[in-house]
């Protein structure tokens, strides 16, 4: 059985380096992997927000944000 794990994003460079170094690091049998850009695809801020995601670069497990840097916050994004 898989968990899980959603990527958001919006594309800076600090997301980029955030997304090779921590969606790619998880193991893809224990994980299920989607990755967001919420710069492209505005219609799931809503979704990042109910997460409790802040900012991005986030990681979500199992409904649980976790803030990996700052690259830009939720507002911003609108």
């Amino acid at each position: 059985m898989t968990t899980k794990a959603i990527f958001y994003h919006a594309g800076c460079s600090v997301c980029v380096a955030a997304e090779q170094q921590f969606a790619k690091a998880l193991d893809p049998q224990r994980y299920e992997i989607e990755v967001v850009h919420l710069g492209e695809s505005k219609d799931r801020l809503a979704e990042a927000e109910r997460y409790g995601v802040k900012s991005v670069p986030a990681l979500v497990i199992d409904g649980q944000p976790f803030h990996i840097n700052y690259g830009a916050s939720v507002e911003q994004l609108r």
